[in-house]
């Protein structure tokens, strides 16, 4: 009777105890991310476009200062799991952006980034493990990305998000690197 009280505990003790024995720090199984070790000449020069299209129609005189990008850190220095999480979270903060203006100009300059953008997102969820904990320097960007979304100007924070896609896709390029990054 003693033993099958005792089965389901081994089972779970075994079971955490595997769990710690493997690394944690690597990218899901099925995750691939390849395709954007080298991102397309012609998916920057539609985003280059689609920036040039946003200059001509944007509001002169905003008064944004707005730092999400600017950090201590560089993308490179983090494990490859956090770099993946950020690079998600900049591209749901990028979409989410892109899809504010009705502008028609730039409703049709920004089509193809957009897709570039969603589709990279949709690859990317699911590539780290739910139980991953982003570093503590990864934590506050994403606290500070938070912050801002709820108190800054959406005006600001959609230039902002246009004028740094680039950037984006650099954080996209080295999330894919399984080594480190430039």
């Amino acid at each position: 009777m003693l033993c099958l009280h005792i089965t389901p505990l081994l089972v779970l003790v075994l079971g955490v105890s595997l769990g710690f024995a493997f690394p944690h720090n690597t990218l899901r199984k099925g995750c691939s991310l390849f395709k954007y070790k080298q991102i397309m000449v012609h998916e920057k020069k539609a985003v280059e476009k689609m920036q040039k299209e946003f200059r001509k129609i944007r509001q002169p005189g905003r008064n944004c200062n707005i730092w999400l990008f600017d950090r201590e850190w560089m993308p490179a220095h983090l494990l490859v799991p956090d770099r993946v999480v950020l690079v998600e979270a900049e591209l749901n903060f990028t979409i989410m952006m892109l899809q504010l203006s009705t502008h028609p100009g730039f409703t049709k300059m920004r089509q193809r980034p957009l897709a570039f953008l969603t589709q990279a997102r949709e690859d990317l969820r699911g590539c780290v493990a739910p139980s991953h904990q982003p570093s503590r320097a990864l934590s506050q960007w994403l606290q500070n990305l938070q912050v801002a979304m709820e108190m800054e100007n959406t005006g600001c924070l959609e230039d902002y998000a246009i004028r740094h896609v680039l950037e984006v896709l650099d954080d996209l390029k080295c999330a894919a690197l399984q080594e480190q990054c430039s």
